[in-house]
């Protein structure tokens, strides 16, 4: 590979010394890597194919292709031939391997971009080969009743499966520690007795992550040892030797520490023990590149779980974290994301106290479930406290909020940004002001293309508590109407998203025939919160499907006088 690559240099008139020996060994390694993948499917022979671009903006490329196949095949694609790529064969310890190939040659391509890398800055981790301390020597010694060696299978030579069992173990692996664990299973005791990861933590200080012994009894004590045995700081920008691990004199048991190097830090420290002498070079090569790809596994889960760590962060602040009690208003929140790994999904709700005796409630629907509905979601629920606090009513908060997000849709088009088609967004936003003389509330509230929201009477009656308007975000000029009515003591007032109106069955929806409705009457008598479990749990029994939408549901519940004497305590329930 490495003379492949010196003669596509010198065609293109490249000088390869001006891309550092490590960019070089990155790409020699990572072959390596594809032609243990390539194994697996394999005939008799894998070609390789080996060409060099350049390109005025992309820069310097290189692009490696192996191709598998039977030799009769491969001899055909060689005569049809690649013009300007260096090829060469590469055949197969075993030559009987692999699926047999019943179309053309499977290709496994990678492409690498270089970049002019200053020699002297060129920084390669090293091996570091270290005496055991005697203590964990005599560990080992002591897990092989008879003698060293003798249960053992040669460890000459790893075969050409383990790369490619290493890559398809660790691909994917969001969760570091895991990774860590997967590392010292693919080379306890394949390569070595024993082995712990070290991982790289705040201030650079290190933690042993996982401790793994051919002998489980000996896990324990191990892991003490190491514990008090950290790597050094210089191992972690290259290999030395670790404080405190000179063996005794005539001690034949080693250690092999490999930093975990990726995205130009160190992410940790994987150290093997054996007294194996007869480790050969081939063996410690498979077994640096196996490092770089938990390397780059570790880096991977790491900043999978720092994106995780965002996301959680920034949806918390979508949702009120509690919500305050309202005198003489028994209030009862249900809420289910429809995404499993999230916290907060395209539904949206709040409840806030005014400068006076006047609280306000809203419950919100942004189109769409990704990132910049998220974000939609975040501006209309503290855009409209920012409007409410400021003396706005229903009406105006509405229409303000409705231009905002017009005018950022507009100015978003006008700027050319990929997939500013406009966000629509449907709410229900009202006031509430609590009666203390007779209980009961004033209600003022507007619904902009949001589902009705149901006023159930103490009579057991349920009708609509507001009129149909046009959602959020479609017409700057738009206005809205409040409805007003005085929810009396022992009525409930049910506010919900299309998440459980548009429930499905078939074609059937669960509010055909005013389902919600019916639900709703059989709730006469029940807490707030019993309402809101009492709808939830008729969505889901609706069908057998899974939920396919965010579910939100509000229940506000007014309290008879002497329920406004002790305040009622805000209950919420999320899924």
């Amino acid at each position: 590979m490495r003379a492949l690559l010196a003669k596509q240099f010198a065609a293109a008139g490249l000088r390869q010394d001006t891309y550092g020996e490590q960019s070089i060994d990155d790409i020699v390694h990572r072959v390596d890597e594809l032609i243990s993948i390539s194994i697996i499917h394999a005939g008799n022979e894998v070609e390789v194919v080996c060409r060099v671009e350049i390109g005025r903006e992309t820069g310097t490329e290189v692009e490696v292709i192996c191709r598998v196949g039977t030799a009769h095949r491969l001899t055909q694609v060689r005569r049809r031939g690649a013009v300007g790529r260096e090829k060469t064969v590469v055949p197969l310890s075993d030559p009987g391997c692999g699926r047999p190939q019943t179309g053309g040659p499977a290709e496994f391509a990678t492409r690498f971009r270089l970049r002019h890398f200053p020699r002297a800055a060129t920084l390669k981790p090293r091996t570091a080969l270290m005496p055991m301390p005697s203590d964990v020597s005599s560990q080992v010694d002591a897990a092989a009743p008879g003698g060293r060696g003798n249960d053992r299978n040669p460890r000459s030579g790893l075969g050409p499966f383990f790369l490619a069992e290493a890559s398809e173990l660790l691909a994917g692996q969001l969760d570091e520690d895991l990774v860590a664990a997967l590392a010292t299973q693919l080379v306890v005791p394949r390569v070595a007795d024993w082995c712990g990861v070290w991982l790289s933590g705040a201030r650079g200080r290190m933690r042993l992550s996982r401790v793994w012994h051919r002998e489980e009894r000996f896990m324990e004590a191990l892991r003490q040892l190491l514990e008090h045995n950290p790597p050094s700081v210089a191992l972690r920008t290259t290999s030395l030797s670790l404080p405190g691990w000179a063996g005794a004199a005539g001690d034949r048991s080693m250690a092999f520490a490999f930093p975990l190097l990726a995205g130009g830090s160190c992410q940790g420290v994987l150290v093997v023990g054996t007294d194996d002498q007869s480790q050969d070079n081939s063996v410690m090569r498979q077994v640096e590149n196996m490092v770089r790809l938990v390397a780059q596994a570790v880096a991977t889960a790491r900043r999978y779980a720092q994106q995780t760590t965002i996301s959680k962060a920034l949806q918390r602040r979508q949702l009120p974290a509690v919500l305050p009690p309202v005198p003489g208003i028994d209030v009862a929140v249900a809420y289910e994301p429809h995404e499993e790994a999230q916290t907060v999904g395209g539904d949206f709700y709040d409840l806030f106290r005014k400068e006076d005796s006047r609280w306000c409630f809203l419950l919100g629907d942004v189109q769409g479930k990704d990132p910049e509905a998220m974000s939609v979601t975040g501006l209309a629920r503290h855009m409209v406290r920012l409007l409410a606090r400021e003396g706005h009513g229903v009406e105006s908060v509405l229409e303000r909020l409705n231009i905002a997000l017009t005018d950022d849709s507009a100015e978003a088009a006008t700027a050319g940004v990929e997939h500013a088609s406009g966000r629509f967004l449907t709410l229900l936003y009202g006031e509430l002001e609590p009666d203390v003389t007779t209980g009961g509330a004033r209600c003022r509230l507007a619904s902009a293309g949001h589902p009705l929201p149901l006023r159930l009477f103490a009579n057991g009656v349920v009708k609509p508590a507001a009129q149909p308007q046009i959602l959020l975000g479609v017409d700057r000029d738009a206005q809205f109407i409040a409805d007003s009515f005085t929810l009396l003591p022992g009525e409930t007032l049910l506010c919900v998203t299309d998440g459980v109106t548009e429930r499905r069955r078939g074609t059937q929806l669960f509010d055909d025939g005013d389902g919600l409705s019916a639900t709703l009457r059989a709730c006469a008598g029940m807490s707030a919160m019993a309402v809101a479990n009492q709808v939830r749990q008729a969505v889901h029994e609706f069908s057998t499907e899974p939920v396919g939408d965010d579910l939100a549901v509000m229940v506000l519940k007014a309290l008879p006088k002497e329920g406004s004497v002790t305040v009622p305590g805000v209950r919420m329930v999320r899924g």
